[in-house]
């Protein structure tokens, strides 16, 4: 799954590496964005395409349709690969509504194996340190007065697979610069957005990880030391075993 990333750099780090000959309808600044600990229910920037522009715009991560709100159940924050294109819920977010969530990494907690209360924060990201897009879906009415209650988007996930599987057993799914462009695109059909989400996302060989301090737990923390990884002789000694 993914529940915590990071979206730190300035937006212009972000675009330059997607689209940079695209005509955006939303500011780019080189402010960073600072942001090491993005937690659901928060807003976050959302990359999506109108007609022939580009736009950045905070949009809430976590969707619940109106039907569901009876469940009282929280609002989802992912959809799996495997069912996005066909389910109730997220069907007709993922054939009008697909999106990108800019991030330079996320955040996975594993259990320790001699006790199951404690659980090991990880940070996960590109082996070149490049930034990542997280395909996503969303509801969005970006014209309406007021925000609508059921506007939000979440994130779509894949099942990890080689050394990540250490990690979790699902991971967010990232798209390259091409695929991410496509994905985005009004004119692409249902069936080559789920083709691209199903078969040219982003391996799992190409990330890397380390372990990180446990404030990240808290939404409370935010800050570059939340990234730095720790000395976990555990890990070493797992890397070693897989090679």
């Amino acid at each position: 799954m993914c529940g915590r990333f990071t979206q730190y750099e300035p937006r212009s780090h972000y675009i330059e590496v997607l689209s940079p000959d695209k005509e955006f309808a939303s500011s780019i600044d080189d402010i960073p964005l600072d942001r090491y600990n993005v937690a659901p229910g928060s807003r976050v920037l959302l990359l999506n395409q109108r007609d022939d522009k580009m736009f950045l715009d905070p949009v809430n991560w976590g969707y619940q349709p109106g039907w569901a709100k009876e469940s009282k159940r929280p609002p989802m924050i992912n959809a799996r690969v495997e069912t996005v294109a066909t389910s109730r819920m997220f069907k007709p977010l993922f054939e009008h509504g697909r999106a990108l969530v800019m991030a330079d990494g996320w955040y996975e907690w594993k259990k320790d194996q001699s006790n199951a209360k404690i659980k090991q924060p990880y940070f996960i990201y590109h082996k070149s340190h490049v930034p990542l897009f997280f395909a996503a879906i969303s509801q969005y009415h970006p014209d309406a007065a007021e925000t609508p209650e059921d506007d939000g988007f979440v994130i779509v996930t894949a099942a990890s697979d080689e050394g990540l599987l250490d990690i979790h057993d699902r991971r967010p799914l990232v798209l390259d610069r091409t695929q991410a462009l496509e994905w985005l695109d009004g004119d692409t059909l249902p069936e080559r957005a789920l083709e691209i989400a199903e078969k040219e996302s982003v391996p799992s060989s190409k990330f890397t990880w380390h372990p990180v301090m446990q404030k990240v737990g808290s939404i409370r923390n935010n800050g570059p030391e939340l990234i730095k990884p720790i000395n976990d002789p555990l890990v070493r000694l797992s890397r070693a075993s897989n090679h």
